[in-house]
């Protein structure tokens, strides 16, 4: 029986070999290996089960090295039909000189640069969920149920009341403190979304960088030394700055920062509703409720926090008229800019 066997598997070689030789396609060697591979292979070991002892030890090693034949073969037979396939896609010798590469988006580049003046202040950058919940998006920042200042900001809520579309990225703020112990020194960006019409100043969902520092001895100083830096390192240093009192739940006390307005130079335009500034920054030094709610020693620590809305930045930094622009895919435009 094993001469019988040995035989059968000698002509199969041949076979295979011939066979694949002249298969067409990888279909074909895909068939092949079903039928060699999977099905022969295991009649031959069918057949094992009814020999000797002696001629089991001697046919294994037959049908092993055949298996192993079959394997190699077949192999090869694939690597050259998907060459040839990738060959037969792409033809390198074609020279074509006025290919335009693609660049990154504006809000994206923007982005970029406020990243690197942040990180080269010592920042990290750190981002949360945007599916929130109203412990961190609002409790945790200082504004209880019933609050009035919730009404500042129309939320999208997903499951009433505490699931919730996150309105700001302070809730990475809080997120964050819980987790480290002081100093902390964090940017935290990303999308937000508001109950907002779409119009040339408004979109329901925007793009935000929030800041945050808090460690023993932070002062108000350090703040407006942070945030002027910041926008004379995007603006260049002939910008003007001011801080105006304001109010936000979280800071106390709380500033509005307005810079000079880019397109008039501080004269007074439609932009600028004629004033000579534009309103770029929320601030304020962190309220000793918020630090207290994640477990610091508000009297041991102190601490600034600030947000800006990169959409609102990007129509002066790029000199646009309106948010919607930057959402239209203008590529004439991108590449003005």
């Amino acid at each position: 029986m094993s001469a019988e066997i040995i035989k059968d598997i000698e002509n199969k070689k041949t076979e295979l070999e011939s066979l694949l030789k002249n298969a067409k396609d990888l279909k074909e060697v895909s068939s092949l290996k079903i039928e060699y591979l999977k099905k022969y292979v295991k009649s031959l070991y069918s057949e094992l089960k009814n020999a000797s002892v002696e001629e089991k030890k001697s046919l294994g090693k037959i049908i092993n090295d055949f298996k192993n034949f079959a394997e190699e073969k077949i192999k090869e037979a694939e690597a050259k039909y998907k060459q040839e396939k990738s060959a037969a896609k792409y033809d390198v010798t074609i020279f074509k000189d006025s290919i335009r590469l693609g660049s990154m988006h504006p809000l994206t580049k923007l982005y970029k640069k406020i990243e690197k003046v942040f990180v080269g202040m010592g920042f990290s950058v750190v981002q949360g969920p945007e599916i929130e919940t109203d412990k961190y998006n609002f409790e945790k920042l200082n504004l209880p149920p019933h609050h009035p200042a919730r009404d500042m900001q129309d939320t999208f809520y997903i499951s009433a009341p505490n699931v919730l579309l996150r309105s700001h990225t302070s809730s990475v703020q809080i997120r964050t403190m819980e987790k480290l112990k002081p100093p902390v020194q964090i940017i935290s960006p990303g999308t937000v979304y508001r109950v907002d019409d779409i119009d040339p100043q408004h979109t329901p969902m925007f793009y935000q960088i929030e800041g945050l520092v808090v460690a023993e001895k932070i002062s108000f100083a350090n703040l407006k030394a942070v945030l002027i830096k910041f926008l004379k390192e995007v603006f260049g240093d002939e910008v003007g700055v001011r801080f105006r009192p304001s109010y936000y739940p979280y800071t106390e006390p709380s500033a509005a920062v307005d810079m000079s307005c880019t397109k008039c130079g501080g004269k007074g335009c439609k932009t600028c509703r004629n004033t000579g500034w534009i309103t770029v920054l929320g601030s304020g030094m962190v309220h000793p409720n918020v630090l207290e709610g994640v477990g610091y020693d508000s009297k041991k620590y102190t601490g600034f926090a600030f947000g800006l809305g990169l959409n609102r930045l990007a129509l002066a930094y790029y000199n646009l008229d309106e948010i919607r622009k930057l959402y239209e895919n203008d590529i004439s435009l991108w590449r003005q800019i």
